[in-house]
This record gives structure tokens, C-alpha cells and sequence, in this order.
């Protein structure tokens, strides 16, 4: 039997509890009806007898408080909600009973911006961890020691686990399903909840909107330039010179600015607003190439593909509805 530590923090996503929850109780009843014991205990976890979530309009009743927990194989931290820094404080009474548990032999594993609180614990420092795209940024300030894996769906070393965004952490509840069974089962969950089993990256959901929280001024300026010319091709030299500075000066605070090379900011900007062209308008991929600046098809589906995950074709496919019509 496989003991599951659901936790119940205080400010965390309703779903991201229920969800693992449903997952591993359905997984136990497909191993009863193919003949087997049900393999997994799962439990919720809390500081509190009840949880109030929300502002009021759920409440969660735990099974267990944390100090009565004797053994368990698997925690479970589900998704913060809000202000993070404010969700961590009113919950730190969990990070070293997270850290407890870690040291007793259970695995952990992290929920899209549950990674804020699992970085709390100190267990991530140099090693790998993925939580929503669009907090990348804040989660880099906040934990500079952890290595935060751009755009994957799911990390997992040294029994720490964690996933992506949003639903993107059903992905990493399934692999946990086969690690902990077998493929054959893992298969059958993701057909009964409909899940893409081996979906590996949240690329394709990303937006990029540009790092802007940080106090140069001057790199803002740069930062500005760069995203209402993105039909122009600069070099970075000619930024430096733009901006009053030597390139080698240049390329150095616009990396501890945005942390991102120019260049990979430069790239990143001209394919995010060739994603919104795909997504609004009827223009083909050589129209959309040249209205963001680049004039060689090879490097632009090249770049397109490495950021996105898809070819240009498969975006506009997937996103903009009018090419259904034509």
C-alpha cells in the first residue's frame, strides 16, 4: 500500500486538491476490476481540522493534522492561490514537516505554483523545478538557487517532482500513477479523464510578455525599442550604441535585467506577436515571417518551432478558428 499525503494549504486551488485526490481513488478502483488490490491510502493533510478557501466560499475538512502523519510514500503540495509571498507565510508551519517527511524516505511533488512553497523547504536548491510559465520570473527572484526549467511539464529528481501550469499537472499525477503501477494502468487513467499522457511541454501555452520587473531604467528603454520595432532587425551592437554602452556592458545588465541573452529577447518578442497574427488574422506563414523581421523561412520555422513547440502551420491550425472556414 502506497500512503498519499494530500496537503490542505491555507490560499492554494480547490481543484489541485480534489483533483489528486479523484485521480488516485479512480486508479484503485481500476485495479479492483481488473483483479488487483487498490494500492493507494490517500489522505488529506492540513495544519487545521478545516480549511477555508476561496474567501469563504469552500471549505476543505482534513483527514489527518500533520503531526499525526506517522509514515507516508507520497506528499502532495497542490497550487497556491494569489499573492504567494502572503500563501507561504500563512503556511510555513508545512515546510519543515515537507522537509521531515523528505528525510524520512517519502517523495514530494509540487503543483503548478505549489513549487513556491515547495521551494520554501530549501529541498530545490540546485536542482530542477518547473511551475507555471507566467510566474517563471517571480519564482526566479524569490528562489535563485533553484534551477527553474523553462516550459517543462514535469521535473523529477532525487524524489522531488514537480509540473507546469495549471492542468498541466495532471501530467505529472499520471506519471506518477506508472511509476508507482505500470504503464497499462497509467494508460487507462488518461483515457478515462481524457488526458494527453505525453505531453511534456507548456510551451505552446506560454506568453511571453517581457521581464520588466527590475529597477534599469535604461534596459526598460531597450526593453520598449525592441517590442514596438519588431518588424526591424537590430544588431546588438547597434542597441549598445543606441543605448550608450558597450556591447559587452550591454548584453551583461540586459541579462541580469530580464534573464534573457538579447538576442533570446529579441527572438522572443518577434515570435509572440507572429503567435497573435496566427491567432487574429488570415495571413500566411511568409506574410506573418516578414511583418516581424525575419526574411529566411528555414530560421524562422526553426525559431518558431524551439519556442512554441510548434511548427507555424500546427499553431495556426490550432488557434485561430478562421482557417476551419476556408
Amino acid at each position: 500500500m502506497k500512503h498519499v499525503s494530500i496537503l490542505v494549504p491555507e490560499s492554494s486551488v480547490l481543484q489541485s486538491i480534489a483533483d489528486p485526490q479523484y485521480l488516485f481513488s479512480a486508479v484503485n478502483h481500476f485495479m479492483i476490476q481488473s483483479g488487483r488490490k487498490p494500492l493507494f491510502d490517500v489522505q488529506l493533510v492540513g495544519t487545521k481540522k478545516e480549511v477555508i478557501l476561496n474567501d469563504g466560499l469552500y471549505s476543505v475538512h482534513t483527514e489527518l493534522l500533520i503531526d499525526d502523519v506517522k509514515q507516508t510514500d507520497l506528499v502532495i503540495i497542490p497550487a497556491l492561490f494569489g499573492d504567494v509571498e502572503h500563501a507561504i507565510s500563512l503556511n510555513k508551519k508545512l515546510i519543515p514537516w515537507i522537509v521531515e517527511k523528505h528525510k524520512q524516505g517519502a517523495e514530494v511533488a509540487s503543483l503548478c505554483m505549489g513549487a513556491f512553497l515547495f521551494a520554501s523547504t530549501g529541498l530545490l536548491d540546485g536542482k530542477t523545478c518547473s511551475t507555471h510559465w507566467g510566474f517563471a520570473n517571480q519564482f526566479r527572484s524569490m528562489f535563485p538557487e533553484v534551477a527553474l526549467v523553462d516550459g517543462h511539464i514535469v521535473t523529477e529528481e532525487n524524489r522531488l517532482y514537480s509540473s507546469g501550469g495549471a492542468i498541466s499537472y495532471w501530467n505529472l499525477l499520471l506519471h506518477l500513477v506508472e511509476k508507482y503501477t505500470d504503464r497499462p494502468t497509467a494508460i487507462h487513467a488518461a483515457k478515462y479523464f481524457a488526458i494527453d499522457i505525453d505531453r511534456n511541454s507548456q510551451a505552446t501555452f506560454a506568453m511571453f510578455r517581457g521581464q520588466k520587473a527590475h529597477s534599469d531604467i535604461t534596459i526598460k528603454h531597450a526593453q520598449e525599442f525592441i517590442e514596438t520595432h519588431v518588424e526591424e532587425r537590430p544588431t546588438v551592437e547597434q542597441l549598445a550604441e543606441k543605448f550608450g554602452m558597450s556591447r559587452r556592458t550591454f548584453e551583461r545588465r540586459f541579462k541580469q535585467a530580464t534573464h534573457n541573452s538579447v538576442l533570446e529577447y529579441i527572438h522572443r518578442i518577434k515570435i509572440e506577436a507572429a503567435k497573435r497574427s496566427f491567432e487574429s488574422s488570415r495571413k500566411n506563414i511568409n506574410e506573418v515571417m516578414y511583418d516581424v523581421g525575419y526574411t529566411d523561412t528555414k530560421a524562422f520555422r526553426t525559431t518558431f518551432k524551439k519556442i512554441t513547440g510548434l511548427t507555424p502551420i500546427e499553431y495556426r491550425n490550432k488557434y485561430n478558428k478562421q482557417v476551419h472556414f476556408n
